[in-house]
């Protein structure tokens, strides 16, 4: 009888972890496009195709998730910026990496963007565990951008990589904030050609 139950056991809670991960999918864009403010569990439950009373079967709070879907924006978009390290040609990842993004594609892609510049302002009002995320994905892509500098490992590697991650990102939330395409694309170009000569 108990090996009848197990497999059905199993199934049911396979199907509830990919019901899980396709809440925190939808969540995972929505602070993106909306922030955390923005965000609603009743809206988040209706995008997934569920019931808004379901909601508690896979978070303790809204604030969970939350903290869940943040974890989930900075994992796609250090994932993203792997990948293009990766592909880059020798020498030539730190370029190919703000070339990416600080272009068009990622300013017009807020969804499936950079969480920190779609997030930055309004980080310092959430909970601890959204923070904490928040601060692990920016210590991440220092240390990633501070890789790809010849010197990598001295305490100037590390400044310069702080440097331009904070330049990318206030970059971005800037020509994401203006009203004026011309200003966005001048803020945009003149952060990567501030940077693009950086001492990589």
């Amino acid at each position: 009888m108990s090996v009848m139950q197990r497999p059905r056991l199993s199934a049911r809670a396979a199907a509830k972890e990919a019901t899980h991960e396709r809440i925190v999918g939808v969540a995972a864009r929505a602070i993106r496009r909306s922030g955390y403010g923005g965000t609603g569990v009743a809206d988040i439950m209706k995008e997934a195709g569920l019931t808004h009373g379901g909601f508690y079967a896979h978070f303790p709070s809204r604030e969970a998730m939350l903290a869940e879907a943040a974890r989930r924006a900075c994992a796609e978009s250090a994932a993203s910026v792997a990948e293009v390290v990766a592909s880059a040609p020798t020498g030539q990842a730190l370029a190919s990496v703000l070339g990416a993004y600080l272009s068009k594609e990622h300013l017009e892609r807020v969804e499936v963007g950079c969480p920190l510049a779609a997030l930055g302002s309004e980080t310092s009002r959430q909970v601890p565990e959204v923070r904490r995320v928040a601060t692990r994905h920016i210590k991440e892509m220092i240390d990633l951008i501070a890789r790809q500098a010849p010197d990598w490992g001295q305490p100037a590697a590390h400044e310069r990589a702080m440097v331009t991650i904070a330049t990318m990102v206030g970059a971005l939330m800037l020509s994401r904030a203006v009203d004026e395409p011309g200003l966005s694309d001048g803020l945009r170009e003149a952060a990567l050609k501030s940077l693009t000569p950086a001492g990589y």
